[in-house]
């Protein structure tokens, strides 16, 4: 059966150590963000209390810590949330770099692999609820993940684990699932876009989400990352991203609004940002 591999692991050593069940444990570095960062920034320009240009550095100094992970090393393409992806990396850095606005937000993460991202949020967030469809056991592998971390969460059971299953329609969803929906603030996802019929099902649960937030008064924000995955087609002559193409075509009469984050912001986290790394802001047009 044919297997994909995340390239991180070759690309920098998360000094991995394999487990008797076949998955290995490995170590996610990162920097914590200063606490004493006075500057701001406004509309891109990053400037200090006295109005000077700061001049940011992609990698980031100071004290660090280390997110353990288990994950499986290679998977089928149907488990490849068994695995940790770039674009959970660079959404957890995104999430340093405003951790100010995370503070006091519930944060809902779809499709959320083995729940990098949502504990890298839950170092600042008030709230985080990690959900996944429940296939190859992941979602008994995100609580034992969170377990691993527990030293580093803003305060003390504030990740919560449920199903979410794309494809099942709205009056499926349970009461726990609903709740979560509705008390949420910020919604994440990263590389959740690989397939056109998961893709389609993503669409509709952003659909459902953003209505639900109109109806409830409480608006969602969406931040999705990814990463760009070229191939050269016949039909095309030419190298192109087919998944992002699609989900784009997919969006275009949607009453959304796409805001592209430019990735040069601080980089926290210990991996390789490719240029091709996307993270687009997405809220519904009122």
């Amino acid at each position: 059966m044919y297997k994909v591999t995340s390239e991180i692991y070759e690309e920098t050593n998360y000094n991995p150590v394999k487990a008797d069940n076949g998955r290995v444990l490995s170590k996610f570095q990162f920097k914590y963000p200063p606490e004493d960062d006075d500057t701001t920034a406004y509309n891109g320009v990053i400037s200090d209390e006295d109005g000077d240009l700061v001049v940011r550095r992609k990698s980031v100094s100071g004290p660090g810590g280390l997110i353990k992970i288990e994950h499986s090393e290679a998977t089928e393409l149907r488990l490849v949330g068994l695995q940790v992806w770039r674009g959970a990396l660079l959404l957890a850095d995104y999430i340093f770099h405003k951790r100010n606005e995370f503070r006091d937000k519930v944060v809902l993460e779809l499709g959320a692999g083995v729940g990098l991202t949502s504990i890298a949020a839950a170092i600042y967030a008030k709230k985080v609820v990690c959900t996944d469809v429940n296939v190859g056991g992941i979602l008994d592998l995100i609580r034992e993940n969170i377990k691993h971390n527990l030293v580093l969460l803003h305060k003390p059971n504030n990740i919560d684990v449920l199903e979410f299953d794309f494809l099942k329609p709205v009056q499926e969803y349970y009461p726990a699932l609903l709740e979560a929906i509705d008390i949420c603030d910020v919604v994440v996802a990263a590389d959740v876009i690989y397939d056109d019929d998961l893709t389609n099902a993503f669409i509709r649960v952003l659909d459902v989400l953003f209505e639900r937030g109109k109806l409830s008064g409480k608006d969602k924000t969406a931040y999705i990352a990814l990463e760009k995955r070229y191939v050269f087609t016949l039909s095309e002559m030419d190298t192109v991203a087919p998944m992002f193409e699609y989900f784009l075509k997919q969006t275009l009469n949607k009453p959304w609004l796409f805001e592209y984050i430019e990735t040069d912001f601080p980089q926290y986290f210990d991996y390789d940002r490719r240029r091709h790394l996307v993270l687009i802001k997405v809220v519904h047009i009122k």
